[in-house]
């Protein structure tokens, strides 16, 4: 084509008020969408990549085979009677335990007889004259792992144990009481 054919052929298309396609809305309209979901799938892909799940546990399969052991420790509260009240007030946890009403009767020499006749192997027993000289509470939040705490809880006076209470962020929590031997524990939501 020669120079005067493109100069006459531009001329044409502006004297009808034709523009190039990239100056014309619509094509851009139409590409605005295609464009912002591969974004969007971008910052995605990012996000899941950058981030971990704290709700997965990478040892999943051992948590599992660990249930019954923490099953039984409940149980062992149960059985010996033994229940625990927990305030968190002004930066102190206080856990205060009592021993009322079992459903073991008979203990002798490590074995009891339950309430529904069987016999089962019983921790220690545990009374107030007997109690531990600490607790263990174990702080767990519901969901991050990573502000999980684990606190030592020294007696105070009898079924009284207390210690300061750290700074807890925001959200729901589980505390898990247990003996120093680990022969029981107390789970209770919230604090």
């Amino acid at each position: 084509m020669s120079e005067a054919a493109a100069t006459s052929h531009a001329q044409r298309a502006t004297s009808n008020g034709a523009k190039p396609w990239y100056r014309e809305p619509w094509p851009w309209i139409l590409m605005a969408g295609p464009a912002a979901v591969i974004v969007a799938g971008a910052i995605t892909i990012w996000l899941a990549v950058s981030s971990s799940d704290g709700l997965v546990a990478d040892d999943y399969y051992k948590r599992g085979l660990a249930i019954n052991q923490e099953l039984r420790r409940d149980q062992a509260a149960l059985n010996l009677g033994i229940s625990a009240g927990i305030e968190a007030r002004g930066g102190v946890l206080r856990v205060r335990l009592s021993w009322g009403q079992s459903n073991v009767s008979g203990q002798l020499g490590g074995t009891a007889r339950l309430s529904d006749g069987k016999v089962a192997r019983t921790p220690s027993a545990v009374t107030p004259s007997a109690a531990p000289e600490a607790l263990f509470a174990q702080l767990v939040h519901a969901t991050r792992a990573g502000h999980d705490q684990r606190l030592r809880l020294p007696r105070v006076a009898p079924g009284i144990y207390e210690t300061g209470l750290p700074a807890l962020p925001a959200g729901r929590w589980r505390i898990v009481v247990e003996d120093p031997r680990g022969e029981w524990r107390i789970v209770k939501e919230g604090l």
